[in-house]
């Protein structure tokens, strides 16, 4: 076995020994995609747990903030530009709430709908840790040039195009 391969490679080396008629291609870059995203979760999650969040609530107080004035959306509207289902909008919203974060104001013209808002507290906050987030992210990519990050990014593109998501 190779010293100079990563655990995927090392996954390929041994399929190709044990199945030489299997192409391990595409299982090279899904199971090194499945590496670096729990990679990625795991150096992520720490600048939310700093603030007192979870990814997820961070994703709802983003979601508020980047609908600009007057940072506010409806649950279904929440799950549609978030990356969580409707079931857990309203678990993370109850919690932000209790935190003081969002309210859960009516909408004028209807009584029954009900609209997330951030308040300022929750605005300062998500404010606050975007900052230290885009900074991480910039940071875990540092290894890559301008030219490597637009390839990753029209490939990745690409690839969730091509998938529906």
């Amino acid at each position: 076995m190779s010293d100079d391969l990563d655990h995927v490679g090392r996954i390929q080396e041994q399929w190709a020994s044990e199945r030489p008629d299997l192409d391990t291609s595409a299982m090279g870059i899904i199971g090194r995609l499945h590496r670096l995203a729990d990679a990625l979760h795991r150096e992520l999650r720490p600048v939310f747990e700093s603030a007192g969040l979870t990814d997820g609530d961070f994703d709802v107080l983003a979601a508020l903030r980047r609908a600009g004035e007057p940072f506010a959306l409806t649950p279904g509207q929440l799950a549609e530009t978030t990356m969580i289902t409707s079931g857990t909008v309203t678990k993370r919203v109850d919690r932000l709430t209790v935190a003081g974060l969002v309210t859960r104001e009516r909408v004028d013209h209807d009584g029954r709908v009900r609209r997330i808002a951030l308040t300022e507290a929750g605005r300062a906050l998500v404010d606050e840790v975007v900052e230290a987030h885009v900074a991480n992210e910039e940071r875990l990519l540092m290894g890559f040039s301008e030219i490597e990050r637009a390839r990753l990014t029209r490939l990745l593109n690409q690839w969730t195009r091509s998938l529906g998501i």
